[in-house]
């Protein structure tokens, strides 16, 4: 933790315990006798970091990029009025304001990559970041930051983001993987739905049900919906739908941030020919015009036979990465599980897959649509999300279930096989609530591939990369945790949530803060990434809601040991 945030956590700390009884704002989440006991650092540190993870369009903190060597730009959107907000900014802050030099109507409209330089997105309303590094609000990762709004009783903060959803389908086309200019051709996992039944639900069980909002919020998830049913997001003929990202070329957001990655990509594919799709291309070849991207040298030496020899090495060549690995590469990057060998070794192909999470999250969308249409009176429309949905189950079915293994898998568009790649979003149509009671069961019987000492292991390949074994991440803790519990796996799922919530606490109390991602194996914070990013980031907003949302569903008796492990054991200092 760096010494300026230190001193903010505890100057809040201060305040809150002069001014406010003793998590009055946690009422809601667990028994006072839990806030009061071990758990309550660990409660204090999240309710106080929405605020320093909070950034608005009105401060100047929140324009900057460090992923990026630009100064600080902001974007409107083509022909929006600059509200004086942004003015004021402007002047005070002293940052570059332009507009956008296109409508955008669609992701991926022709001329959003030739927009230069790169800046923020301008979005109306205050929003919750990931974590510290970031200024950018982010599509997925929302979710489950509003989820833990909404325990917390930030419901003012978590409408605010999805009203930003909102702007964005208006102004930039889609719900962009975050509000950076580099992130104009692709979209991230769609859980718009799940947003805005979340909020609605909060104001309606406080008796503040807004049906006006609810019908406008329709038309925007309506819109968001149909991105995912046109080509290029259609799956072949299977009638399901994949990530894809409208871009060319490296993503911009990769070149600071992951150093060294094409290179390990280009030896990987080099020393592994049975696996290489034509994405390395060398200088010259048949196949050189498909090659896209920054050139690599490559040479041959013999292997010296004692310290003195000096061995000798072929004239070098030059390869390049294919526009094919490029588009695979920004597609994984659409489906947040960047990095992943999942959907090949890098995510190389994950545009020619069907993937079971994507296709879980339409169904899920398209019942949540259903379900907001009757309650609009729209009962026509209702009655075609409801075919729509049972049809997507049935090519779900059909596609990405794997009888033999148990388990729901992707769907390779080449081969027509399914992926033996064993991974925790296996879970994600338990969670949507389309499995059959036998395919729950027999997924429940699998939970043993990924159950570890501190929660669900993404996958069971050490690839090096963040999204695969050892880790553990919150969002696929609590997708599997609540598909469990749906489907009335309730000693599972209190086992999985107690073991990632002690692996949290635990780190916690070594470290006082809470990260991105966890090592479920070891149950340690330690992140040892050689593809991904390299930093396990303090924050950290999916972590703090998915800790509120499973605490809260946690038997009494096992939030009293948690508390009582956290007596135990000396605190941070």
């Amino acid at each position: 933790m760096d010494r300026m945030r230190r001193a903010s956590l505890i100057w809040i700390s201060v305040i809150l315990a002069i001014s406010l009884p003793a998590f009055q704002s946690f009422s809601g989440t667990v028994p006072a006798s839990q806030a009061d006991g071990g758990l309550s650092r660990v409660l204090q540190y999240i309710h106080s970091d929405w605020d320093l993870l909070t950034r608005s369009m009105t401060r100047c903190e929140s324009i900057v990029d460090p992923k990026v060597p630009e100064a600080a730009l902001l974007y409107l959107p083509a022909n929006f009025p600059e509200p004086d907000s942004v003015k004021q900014l402007e002047r005070s802050c002293k940052v570059r304001v332009a507009h956008l030099p296109l409508v955008i109507e669609h992701a991926g409209e022709p001329g959003v990559e030739a927009i230069s330089p790169q800046g923020l997105l301008f979005l109306p309303n205050s929003y919750v970041v990931p974590g510290g590094r970031f200024n950018e609000m982010y599509g997925w990762d929302s979710y489950f930051i509003i989820l833990g709004l909404v325990r917390d009783r930030r419901i003012d903060l978590a409408r605010g983001m999805v009203e930003n959803f909102f702007f964005e389908l208006e102004h930039y086309g889609t719900v962009l993987n975050a509000n950076r200019t580099y992130y104009l051709t692709r979209s991230q996992p769609p859980f718009l739905t799940s947003m805005i039944m979340a909020i609605y639900s909060a104001g309606r069980a406080e008796g503040k049900e807004d049906r006006q909002w609810l019908a406008r919020a329709y038309s925007f998830a309506s819109h968001d919906y149909e991105m995912w049913m046109r080509d290029p997001h259609l799956a072949g003929p299977t009638g399901l739908s994949r990530y894809y990202d409208f871009g060319n070329g490296p993503a911009p957001e990769s070149l600071q941030d992951e150093s060294g990655l094409r290179r390990k990509v280009i030896a990987y594919f080099l020393l592994h020919p049975e696996l290489d799709r034509t994405y390395v291309v060398a200088k010259g070849s048949a196949s050189a015009e498909e090659a896209i991207g920054p050139a690599y040298t490559v040479e041959v030496c013999d292997v010296a036979g004692t310290m003195a020899a000096r061995p000798g090495c072929d004239t070098p060549g030059t390869v390049q990465l294919s526009a094919d690995y490029y588009r695979g590469d920004r597609s994984m990057r659409e489906s947040g599980f960047d990095i992943s060998f999942r959907f090949e070794p890098y995510g190389a192909a994950t545009h020619h897959f069907a993937p079971v999470c994507l296709n879980s999250l339409l169904y899920k969308t398209e019942k949540d649509l259903e379900e907001i249409s009757r309650l609009l009176g729209k009962n026509a429309e209702s009655a075609q999300w409801k075919q729509r949905a049972e049809e997507r189950k049935q090519r779900i079915n059909k596609y990405l279930w794997d009888d033999e293994r148990g388990l729901f898998v992707d769907y390779d568009l080449r081969t027509g096989t399914k992926s033996t790649y064993r991974y925790v979003t296996t879970f994600y149509p338990l969670w949507a609530g389309l499995a059959s009671p036998q395919q729950a069961q027999a997924v429940a019987r699998n939970v043993k591939l990924f159950d570890e000492p501190g929660g669900l292991v993404t996958s069971g390949t050490n690839s090096g990369a963040q999204w695969d074994y050892p880790y553990g991440w919150a969002p696929l803790e609590s997708l599997a945790v609540d598909g469990l519990r749906r489907y009335g796996y309730a000693v599972d799922a209190d086992r999985i949530s107690y073991n990632f919530l002690s692996t949290v606490a635990e780190n916690f109390r070594r470290e006082g803060t809470i990260r991105e991602k966890y090592d479920v194996v070891t149950r340690s914070s330690e992140a040892h990434v050689s593809a991904g990013y390299q930093a396990n980031v303090v924050g950290f907003g999916w972590t703090n809601g998915v800790f509120l949302e499973l605490l809260q569903q946690l038997p009494k008796e096992m939030v009293d040991r948690l508390a009582r492990e956290q007596d135990a054991a000396p605190a941070h200092q």
